[in-house]
């Protein structure tokens, strides 16, 4: 018998960051194969430097993961993720800005494939208040936050602290169960995210879980060989578990660098892409005077 796939449930409404978070967490998949269902790809527009290829129903992500549509059948949408091979590690809903994303988890709850592994509901610090006192979508937004097993502050570098902490309280009557945690840009430890609902209440999750895991981006210039400049990377001792983006040769070349752990792809690639390339790695791990320096010392080669 198979092992029930673990689902999420991503919810909060109209631009309360849900894009931002979802592509963050591909970022960080780090080896997890992730299957992200939408109710239709416009909505979730990803990074377009993670796509490998897209058709109608699918839009396969570099690093083993997927995006799929499902639009009005989320039932059968499932169903047939299930029955894909390699199954998926963990499968991630985003619902809609104005779904109720309990009602989603009801949906996974009684699937025998499939285990409800928490409701994480994004609240934006910045307009939720409002958002709560208008006579039309008042109720939704409240419906929202009372679903969620974790609750993310976003935007919460455009509040003061004081107005975070007034924020807080406010929730916490609303929802006396739920974490809540703060965030700006979608930055957050995707386990957390992803195991919203077996966190143990006395657990301390930092307001500021973001600052788990730091990413820096560089904007090279053109190196001699970026093959080298990938295995130098992973075994200079920078702390990456994560690296992806496009370098030049000096020959104007491009260049897909992809790193997950160990593991190195470096692939052609259109020259029309900019040179960027992204680091992901612990907070505390992550040595990005080494990064520098080491991207220096390649491009002077």
């Amino acid at each position: 018998m198979n092992t029930a796939l673990p689902a999420t449930v991503i919810g909060g409404y109209l631009g309360a960051g849900k894009t931002t978070l979802v592509n963050n967490l591909l970022r960080q998949a780090n080896g997890k194969r992730l299957a992200i269902l939408v109710n239709e790809f416009g909505s979730l527009p990803i990074d377009q430097d993670l796509i490998e290829a897209q058709d109608d129903e699918m839009i396969t992500i570099s690093g083993g993961c997927i995006c799929c549509s499902f639009g009005s059948d989320l039932t059968e949408a499932l169903i047939k993720l299930s029955e894909i091979s390699p199954q998926p590690d963990h499968v991630v809903i985003e619902a809609s800005g104005v779904a109720m994303p309990g009602a989603i988890g009801s949906s996974i709850i009684v699937l025998d494939r499939f285990q409800l592994n928490g409701i994480v509901v994004l609240a934006d610090s910045t307009t939720i208040l409002d958002q709560a006192n208008d006579e039309y979508i008042g109720d939704t937004i409240e419906r929202q936050i009372i679903d969620a097993d974790l609750i993310m502050q976003t935007k919460s570098d455009l509040i003061t602290s004081a107005q975070s902490a007034h924020l807080n309280s406010w929730i916490s009557k609303i929802n006396g169960k739920a974490h809540i945690v703060q965030s700006s840009f979608g930055n957050i430890a995707m386990d957390v995210v992803l195991s919203a609902a077996k966190i143990p209440k006395e657990t301390a999750v930092s307001a500021h879980s973001d600052a788990d895991y730091r990413s820096v981006s560089f904007n090279p210039s053109s190196f001699e060989d970026p093959r080298a400049l990938a295995k130098a990377l992973v075994g200079g001792g920078f702390g990456i578990i994560r690296a992806k983006g496009f370098v030049r040769d000096h020959q104007q070349n491009s260049f897909l660098i992809q790193i997950v752990g160990n593991q190195i792809d470096v692939s052609e690639a259109s020259a029309q892409n900019d040179p960027a390339l992204v680091c992901i790695g612990h907070v505390e791990q992550l040595d990005v005077n080494g990064l520098e320096e080491l991207f220096q010392d390649e491009h002077s080669k």
